[in-house]
C-alpha cells in the first residue's frame, strides 16, 4: 500500500473487493486516507504526471513541471539552491580556460548509485556524450554539442570547447543535465531503466504505477543532507479541483498550483499553511506563423486587447506580475522600459485595417492547458472575451501538457497557444533565445523576423555586449508582436501546519525542501 499507517490499512477482503483499479481510484480520490507526515511519510498530491523516468531524454526532459521528481531521484552535475543561485552538486568546481576554449570540472568522490556501485567521472563524460549525440532525443542536444574530446584525469574531466556556449555550466543544473549511470543503462537498456531506474539522488524508486503515484524511499547513503521523510509519495492529481480536496480531507500533506482563492480559503483554515512565491515560470501565448497570424496586424491586436493587469488582480487575485517580454523581473536580461500597454481602441483600429471588426471578426483557434497552472483555462476564456470585443473570435481547444509538447516539437501547434515557459537559469538564451530562435525545437514562430539578431548572440563571449544583444532582441519581438508574453507566475503551495516549506523559485517543489516544523 502507499503511506498507509496501520490504523488506516485494508482488510484484504475490502481490497479484494475494490480491486486494483477501484484502490488506485479511491486513493486518488482521498476516499482511503493517507496518513502522510507521520511515520515519516510525505505525500503530494502532484499536479502532473510522469511519463518517463529518463530526465535527459525526449519532451518529459524539458518539462519543468516534473523536475522536482527528478531532482529527488538523480542528482544534477551543479546544484541550484531554492535562490536561484548554483552550488556544488556531483561537480565540486568547474570552469572555462583563460581563453575559454576548454572547460574543466571536479567530480564529486564517495558518491554511490542506488545499486551500490561508484560514480566515477566516466558517468559525467558518458552522461555528457550521450546527451550530446546528435543520434540522440535530447531535446537541447544542440547545447551539449559544443563540448567534447573529454580527458579523465583522477576526479578532474576537460573537455574542447567546439563552440562557446555562455550557458553551458547553467545547463547542467537546469533541464536535462542529469547524471546517468554508465554501466547499469548499458546493462539494462533504455526500456530496463524505464522499468527499474536508479539513479545517485536523495530518493530511491520505490513502486510506481502509471497515471497513479511514485513512491520513493530514501537513498541511505545519500551524499548530501539526510531527507526529512523516510518515505515520499507523489500522488499525480492533474485536476486541481481533486488537488485542492487531496489536501482539504488530509488524504495529502502538500499540494500546489491549485486556483488562488482555494490557496487563500485554505491557508486561513486552522491546520493549514501556504507559500506564494514568485517563480522562474512565465504565462505566454506562442504565436505560429500561419494565416491569420502572419498579418502583424492581427498579431499586434491580440496582445493589445489583453488587459494583464485585470487578469492577476480579479482573476488571479493579484498573484502574478503582467509582462512584456520573455524576461521576468528576476531574469538577466529584463526590460522594464519594453512595455505593451492594455489598448483596446487601438487594437480596434489595427483589425479595421485588415479588414476585421466584431461583426467580422477575424477567426482562429487557441489551445490551452486546464488545471496544469492555476486558472489557465479561465485566463484564455476571459482572454477571449477581451479578443472578442475587438473583432478576434478565437475557438478554445484544451489538450494536455504532454500534447503541447509533442505538438510544439513536431511544429503542429495551433494559430495561437497558450504555455508556461520555465526558465531557472534566468539568462535570455533559455528564454528569448529558444522561444523565438526559428530553427528551436521549442519556438512555434518560424518566421526569419530576429535570426539575424539572435545568431551572433550564442556565442558572444562579452558579457555585457550579450546582454545588450538581448534586450534589443525583446525589444524586437514585442514591435512585431511574434509572441504575447502575459505574467510572472507566483506558485501557490499549500501544506499542513505541521510542516516548513522552503519556496524554491524554479518551481520545482522538492521533497527535500519540505520539513517537519
Amino acid at each position: 500500500m502507499v503511506g498507509l499507517s496501520p490504523q488506516h490499512a485494508l482488510s484484504r477482503r475490502q481490497t479484494m473487493a475494490l480491486g486494483a483499479g477501484g484502490f488506485i481510484a479511491s486513493l486518488l480520490a482521498g476516499r482511503i486516507p493517507v496518513q502522510a507526515a507521520d511515520n515519516g511519510t510525505l505525500t503530494i498530491a502532484y499536479h502532473v504526471n510522469l511519463p518517463s523516468f529518463d530526465p535527459t531524454m525526449g519532451p518529459s526532459g524539458v518539462n519543468p513541471s516534473i523536475q522536482a521528481i527528478y531532482r529527488s531521484v538523480f542528482d544534477q552535475y551543479i546544484g541550484q539552491k531554492p535562490d536561484l543561485s548554483w552550488e556544488p552538486g556531483l561537480l565540486t568546481a568547474w570552469g572555462w580556460n583563460e581563453d575559454k576554449t576548454k572547460i574543466w570540472m571536479d567530480v564529486r568522490p564517495g558518491v554511490t548509485w542506488h545499486d551500490g556501485s561508484p560514480l566515477t567521472p566516466e558517468d559525467i563524460v558518458w552522461s555528457l556524450t550521450r546527451a550530446g549525440d546528435p543520434k540522440g532525443a535530447n531535446s537541447i542536444q544542440f547545447i551539449w554539442s559544443k563540448i567534447a574530446n573529454f580527458k579523465i584525469d583522477g576526479q578532474k574531466i576537460t573537455a574542447d570547447v567546439v563552440s562557446f556556449e555562455p550557458t553551458i555550466f547553467m545547463w547542467m543544473g537546469f533541464m536535462t543535465g542529469y547524471v546517468m549511470p554508465k554501466a547499469y543503462f548499458e546493462k539494462v537498456g533504455a526500456d530496463g531503466f524505464e522499468k527499474k531506474p536508479i539513479g545517485t539522488g536523495p530518493y530511491m524508486v520505490d513502486e510506481y504505477q502509471g497515471n497513479a503515484f511514485l513512491r520513493l524511499k530514501a537513498n541511505p547513503h545519500y551524499w548530501g543532507p539526510k531527507p526529512a521523510f523516510e518515505t515520499v509519495v507523489f500522488k499525480f492529481v492533474t485536476d486541481a479541483t481533486s488537488r485542492v480536496a487531496e489536501i482539504e480531507s488530509g488524504s495529502s500533506d502538500l499540494t500546489l498550483e491549485i486556483p488562488y482563492e482555494e490557496y487563500d480559503r485554505l491557508r486561513a483554515k486552522p491546520g493549514f499553511a501556504g507559500v506564494a512565491t514568485p517563480v522562474s515560470d512565465i504565462g505566454l501565448i506562442f504565436i505560429t506563423n500561419v494565416a491569420p497570424m502572419l498579418d502583424k496586424n492581427v498579431r499586434m491586436a491580440a496582445h493589445l486587447a489583453i488587459d494583464k493587469e485585470a487578469l492577476v488582480k480579479r482573476l488571479l487575485k493579484g498573484y502574478g506580475v503582467p509582462i512584456s517580454t520573455l524576461e521576468a523581473p528576476i531574469y538577466t536580461a529584463y526590460d522594464p522600459a519594453i512595455k505593451i500597454a492594455y489598448d483596446p481602441k487601438k487594437a480596434a483600429e489595427l483589425l479595421k485595417a485588415s479588414g476585421f471588426s466584431p461583426e467580422k471578426p477575424v477567426k482562429f483557434t487557441i489551445q490551452t492547458t486546464r488545471g496544469y497552472k492555476p486558472k489557465d483555462y479561465e485566463m484564455i476564456q476571459a482572454i477571449v472575451g477581451m479578443w472578442r470585443k475587438v473583432g478576434i473570435q478565437a475557438e478554445i481547444e484544451v489538450y494536455e501538457i504532454a500534447k503541447h509538447y509533442e505538438l510544439r516539437l513536431s511544429g503542429k501547434l495551433g494559430p495561437a497557444a497558450f504555455y508556461n515557459w520555465g526558465n531557472a537559469t534566468g539568462d535570455p538564451t533559455n528564454s528569448t533565445g529558444f522561444a523565438m530562435f526559428p530553427m528551436s525545437p521549442h519556438s512555434a514562430w518560424k518566421g526569419p523576423e530576429v535570426l539575424g539578431m539572435i545568431g551572433p548572440l550564442w556565442g558572444e563571449k562579452d558579457e555585457t555586449k550579450r546582454i545588450a544583444g538581448w534586450k534589443a532582441v525583446d525589444r524586437a519581438v514585442a514591435d512585431d508582436a511574434l509572441i504575447i508574453p502575459l505574467l510572472q507566475y507566483v506558485q501557490p503551495v499549500i501544506f499542513k501546519k505541521a510542516l516548513k516549506v522552503t519556496a524554491n523559485e524554479s518551481a520545482a517543489m522538492q521533497p527535500t525542501l519540505v520539513a517537519k516544523a
